[in-house]
């Protein structure tokens, strides 16, 4: 994979061929965010540059039969392992085999994703289990066939069984001669202490707005006002982004919903606002929580139209139609207690509380809410 192949994360790309070019290459690192944010391409585009036999000022050459080796994931030195359902019959040429089509169709997916793609009966967990470290030290102890880096990545590091993690330690304190470990998680408290002050720590934050935005107009068609919207809602996050629009293809528009909320609660019509909630009830949970967080990026908007004169704001053009006349009932008066709700709302949700006591509470807060404004 090229880096550019991956989605935004300009400074972090700059850094890690600074890095290779000058060859000062730490042996252990670890790729620190969520998967949206593209933590597994960068490491891919990582490695393809290290491997590269032709680099570029700012990118991989892409046709040197160690880039075609890499793009295909099926360069000799360069090993994976990732979390897997234990006591399978799969083999682990198997297995490898179905990391190799998930990541070549697309590489941006979650540990959720692959845990269905691997278990798509059962649904059972896949984890790294405590006999992985065997396979680990196994790998690292051959020869590199092409005499360059021998690269370990790790995905989904921070679910590795305490007694992996600890094997692991003596590798990475002691690794063999041209041995690259590369850690990838995404919650730095999952981590022993002395795996994280024994490796060089990248944070991969939220891609850039205006990255993530083209891509959602270059690949899913969208005009800017949309894909703007939509890049927001997912806080820079491109699975999320996919999902939402995805969801907003199946399903009725979030916008409309919203709409019909704020008018029914500032008219304090009980009925209308008991039929919402048996509406938005009856709607799968993932939509449910999707609506919220339209709902909180709807209230975002219309501080920043009160207090930008429209700058900052960031909508599609019936969102913006919407906004004129309902922008000035969220102010400070009651930004904080909407945000409340709605965040509370989305935490009981992911908690499989009752959806239709999680609205009904909503639909009488926001009441109470609009009228203070």
């Amino acid at each position: 994979m090229q880096f550019s192949k991956v989605v935004g994360q300009q400074h972090l790309k700059q850094l890690l061929i600074q890095e290779i070019n000058s060859e000062k290459i730490s042996h252990a690192k670890l790729f620190l965010g969520k998967e949206g944010y593209g933590t597994l391409p960068l490491v891919l585009a990582y490695i393809q540059y290290l491997y590269c036999k032709n680099r570029q000022e700012n990118d991989s050459c892409g046709v040197c039969d160690s880039c075609l080796k890499i793009q295909d994931l099926q360069h000799p030195d360069v090993h994976f392992i990732y979390p897997f359902i234990l006591g399978d019959n799969d083999s682990p040429k198997e297995i490898y085999s179905k990391w190799r089509e998930k990541i070549l169709d697309n590489p941006y997916f979650t540990s959720e994703e692959w845990s269905k793609y691997i278990d798509p009966e059962k649904g059972r967990t896949p984890i790294i289990g405590k006999d992985t470290s065997t396979e680990i030290i196994k790998n690292l102890s051959l020869t590199a066939y092409e005499g360059r880096h021998k690269v370990m990545v790790i995905w989904m590091a921070d679910e590795l069984h305490p007694i992996t993690a600890n094997k692991l330690l003596k590798s990475i304190e002691e690794p063999p001669n041209k041995t690259l470990f590369i850690l990838i998680g995404r919650q730095q408290g999952n981590f022993l202490q002395t795996i994280l002050s024994r490796t060089q720590l990248f944070r991969v934050p939220k891609i850039e707005t205006d990255a993530l935005s083209v891509y959602l107009r270059e690949n899913h068609g969208l005009n800017i006002s949309k894909s703007d919207s939509i890049t927001l809602r997912s806080e820079g996050d491109l699975i999320e982004s996919v999902k939402i629009l995805s969801e907003n293809n199946e399903k009725n528009d979030e916008r409309d919903l919203f709409i019909d909320l704020m008018r029914s609660c500032y008219k304090k019509d009980v009925n209308e606002m008991l039929d919402w909630c048996d509406k938005i009830s009856n709607e799968t949970r993932e939509y449910q929580k999707n609506f919220i967080q339209y709902s909180l990026h709807m209230f975002r908007q219309s501080l920043l139209k009160n207090y930008t004169e429209d700058v900052l704001l960031r909508v599609s053009n019936e969102e913006a139609e919407f906004l004129q006349k309902f922008a000035r009932f969220i102010t400070g008066n009651n930004i904080i207690d909407f945000n409340n709700t709605f965040n509370d709302a989305y935490y009981h949700l992911e908690r499989n509380a009752s959806p239709k006591i999680i609205f009904t509470n909503i639909c009488f807060n926001v009441m109470r809410y609009i009228h203070a404004a």
